[in-house]
């Protein structure tokens, strides 16, 4: 019997999912994202193509090892993040920390349902480079805004003031 691992981002959707499949799947969560960029430098390459530098986040590190723990006990493993940019970088983010390569299935549904999820599960594909990257460029222009300008604000406005997000921005570009 093939035994499969399937991860979400969600705690509370894994435990619905796992009753949804029963056995021969393990159900498991990462909890949103798993990795980002470092918090205590820029973490972009802004000489060689704004590459961004990303770094497992520290209080992630047992999650990744628990789940790198579940892969060596299932043959099959399909990424479950939600349907959006979000949930497709945090995919490849996964991917990439559990070393998957290409041993994967991304598998998507709209609703938490046991129709949605098996039907998911027959008709499964692969990350999506395009929605990673409109992330990806999110989070850098975020980063390159909020870290340059956040400490000119402080300095010159008002101590702990933040440029936040440029999410709006971000995305009319």
């Amino acid at each position: 019997m093939t035994k499969s691992l399937v991860i979400v981002e969600s705690p509370s959707k894994a435990k619905t999912i796992q009753k949804y499949l029963g056995q021969g799947y393990t159900v498991l969560a990462s909890g949103g994202h798993v990795c980002d960029l470092p918090q205590k430098t820029l973490g972009i390459d802004v000489e060689h193509g704004f590459e961004p530098e990303y770094e497992i986040n520290p209080e992630k590190k047992e999650t990744i090892r628990r789940l790198k723990s579940a892969l060596k006990q299932n043959d099959v493993v399909y990424l479950a993040t939600d349907p959006d940019r979000e949930g497709e970088a945090i995919s490849w983010h996964l991917m990439n920390a559990l070393g998957l390569d290409d041993n994967y299935s991304r598998i998507m549904f709209n609703e938490i349902s046991k129709r949605a999820v098996n039907e998911a599960i027959e008709k499964p594909g692969k990350i999506n480079m395009d929605l990673v990257n409109a992330q990806q460029a999110r989070r850098i222009l975020d980063r390159l805004v909020g870290y340059e300008l956040s400490p000119v604000l402080c300095k010159k406005i008002q101590g702990k003031l933040s440029a936040g997000r440029v999410q709006s921005a971000a995305l009319k570009l």
